[in-house]
């Protein structure tokens, strides 16, 4: 229910993105992350895990985030005239897509042609979401509070496009551990014939 919940805020959260309630948008945003964490919260504490919910609940931060990159790269979006170093660039955008659908696509792939199911988000994953959240959080603040934002928002940028390229590649190489270590627990007489 809280997974649902947070997928309801995100049309909640691009409408008053619209509207230019930057401080209410912000607050839609905050209450989504906390419903994240009470969510996985309550899930181990009461023994309530799902193979929905394992499933949903990614789709639910990624389509939040993704959703956001996109809002805020339209000029539309921000009052006239623009704040500096608003919107957020069209390259940081495209690479925060381009990763998750790269991951997306390789999974699906890879489950297809092999059956792995065994994926599980990597130490720089779970880093590059906690970037992006803290991204979006400034360039919202920075849209409400438009002083000084030279100062903070290249870096907020570069970050989050250094860590999709990084967190991307490195995601290569972590489900190619993943699978390796699925293959030796596998007894070989379990193994599938050729």
């Amino acid at each position: 229910m809280l997974t649902v919940f947070r997928m309801v805020l995100i049309p909640v959260f691009v409408t008053l993105l619209f509207y230019q309630r930057f401080i209410l948008a912000l607050a839609a945003f905050v209450i989504a992350g906390l419903t994240d964490g009470l969510d996985g919260l309550l899930a181990r504490r009461f023994d309530q895990e799902s193979q929905l919910g394992t499933i949903l609940d990614p789709i639910a931060d990624k389509l939040m985030l993704v959703t956001a990159f996109i809002v805020l790269s339209m000029r539309s979006v921000f009052p006239q005239p623009l704040p500096s170093h608003l919107p957020v660039p069209f390259w940081v955008t495209v690479a925060v897509i381009s990763r998750d659908v790269f991951i997306i696509v390789g999974a699906a792939a890879i489950n297809i042609m092999t059956g792995f199911r065994g994926f599980r988000p990597s130490w720089l994953g779970k880093l590059n979401t906690t970037v992006q959240i803290v991204g979006i959080t400034a360039i919202m603040f920075a849209a409400s509070v438009p002083y000084y934002t030279g100062l903070y928002l290249p870096t907020v940028y570069a970050a989050v496009f250094a860590l999709a390229l990084l967190s991307g590649l490195h995601y290569v190489f972590f489900v190619s551990k993943l699978m390796n270590d699925d293959r030796n627990k596998t007894p070989p007489e379990a193994e599938p014939k050729r």
